[in-house]
């Protein structure tokens, strides 16, 4: 069955970024309830105050496990979309132990849990999707990125191992990998530079990314210029040789940069 979304209600975590805005945004047009969820709590209000009716606000910090049994307790829930993620840039060694216990909790753990608690109401419907915003960096894995690539590694493989497990039972799997996005969100906040002839793509396409997962049930789409997602392709191959190709272009460079901008964010 597939899920409507002038008929759903849609739990948004990590909406008081620009991607989560953004897809707030996008489902809300399309007639969805929104349940908006974050810490930042004034920003929450701020969207909800765009979007007039059928919105709700939630604070909740996912690195802490009340918060995610209280969104847990929900029954409501048709579509879950877990774009909540720390920006977990940096060399391994540069991370504290609360800092990388962190990035496990919110980037991957969050959306299991939710997930494990959501999903039974769903398939009793026999209506519903899951959609869990990773990154390219799930798909590439690059030096300054080890943690940060890990538990978006995670997220695929979990994301994509879901989709095989419920065929056929209503409700839908979607994992969407942006690249670097502009205007808004992590890479956009870090103020990297990148190296002449890599693209970006906006918090928008992301949105529409997430609304045609759910509408054609797709199991992964790629948010990035043709150059990423074919070098993400490259990488599943031979992972040594686009490595190399990443280094000629400067990718320890935007690690750099990344980790420098991000840190105080862990």
């Amino acid at each position: 069955m597939t899920v409507r979304l002038e008929e759903s209600t849609v739990l948004i975590t990590g909406a008081s970024g620009g991607i989560g805005r953004a897809i707030a945004h996008a489902l809300h047009q399309r007639g969805a309830t929104v349940v908006l969820t974050a810490r930042r709590v004034n920003m929450l209000d701020e969207i909800a105050r765009e979007l007039g009716d059928r919105v709700e606000v939630v604070g909740a910090d996912l690195s802490n496990r009340p918060d995610i049994d209280r969104l847990a307790q929900r029954t409501d829930v048709d579509v879950l979309v877990a774009n909540a993620a720390v920006p977990a840039a940096g060399r391994l060694q540069t991370f504290s132990d609360r800092e990388l216990d962190r990035a496990i909790d919110v980037n991957v753990r969050a959306p299991m849990q939710l997930t494990l608690a959501l999903l039974p109401h769903m398939l009793e419907r026999e209506a519903g999707h899951l959609v869990y915003v990773s990154s390219l960096a799930g798909k590439v894995a690059s030096g300054g990125s080890s943690v940060y690539s890990a538990t978006k590694f995670a997220l695929r493989g979990f994301g994509y191992s879901l989709s095989e497990e419920l065929r056929e039972t209503g409700v839908g799997v979607t994992t969407v990998y942006p690249g670097f996005i502009r205007e808004a969100g992590m890479f956009h906040e870090s103020g990297a530079k990148l190296p002449r002839g890599v693209g970006t793509r906006t918090p928008e396409d992301v949105a529409k990314a997430v609304v045609e997962g759910i509408d054609r049930n797709r199991a992964e789409i790629d948010v990035a210029p043709f150059s990423l997602s074919s070098g993400a392709k490259v990488f599943g191959l031979s992972p040594p040789m686009m490595s190399r190709i990443t280094r000629m272009l400067g990718g320890d460079g935007v690690s750099e940069q990344l980790e420098v901008g991000q840190r105080d964010k862990r």
